[in-house]
């Protein structure tokens, strides 16, 4: 039996750092054995099938190959249609009704509770706010990502340590749930 998962790399193409081109991530993850291999956009999210292993072998394996390959580390997570399908589903912000940049999910490769944001004064971050789901985290930042202090704030190696985290855009995290349906 085989799944779809997507896989998100963290931290490439960003800013001329860790260049990895997309269609040299497909030749790769075709070289790996993996089948119906896709990406999507320049950022870091695959799409394949794999008839063996659970997610985070995956994104071992796949983090080693793109380090033998290209040279430089990179943290990927890997999830399956059935995750992603739930993050959508489980939005807790009426994403009908928000602008995509003003929503975005971060992924973290393992749950994470309240007690890690307990540092964080929501109230000063207004009208931004965010809210904890399965092994993710919902961001809405009215004025896109890039201004947004919260989204700072939330990102800071105290609050992500020990944790792979990252982030995508609304429009992101829905297309890849439906990239990856059967």
């Amino acid at each position: 039996m085989t799944t779809t998962y997507a896989a998100l790399l963290r931290g490439i193409n960003v800013g001329g750092r860790k260049k990895l081109p997309m269609a040299g991530l497909r030749a790769l993850l075709e070289e790996s054995g993996f089948g119906a291999v896709r990406t999507h956009l320049q950022s870091g999210q695959a799409v394949f099938t794999s008839g063996h292993g659970d997610e985070e072998s995956l994104a071992a394996e796949l983090s080693a190959a793109i380090e033998g390959r290209f040279g430089f580390a990179v943290d990927v997570l890997v999830r399956d249609h059935a995750y992603l399908r739930a993050v959508v589903d489980a939005c807790p912000f009426p994403a009908a009704d928000l602008a995509p940049r003003q929503l975005h999910v971060t992924y973290f490769s393992a749950p994470v509770d309240a007690a890690r944001f307990a540092g964080i004064d929501r109230e000063a971050c207004r009208p931004e706010e965010f809210r904890l789901g399965d092994r993710a985290l919902y961001l809405h930042a009215p004025d896109g990502l890039g201004r947004s202090r919260l989204a700072d704030l939330l990102s800071r190696p105290r609050v992500t340590q020990g944790l792979v985290a990252t982030t995508r855009n609304w429009n992101t995290v829905v297309k890849l749930a439906e990239l990856t349906a059967p």
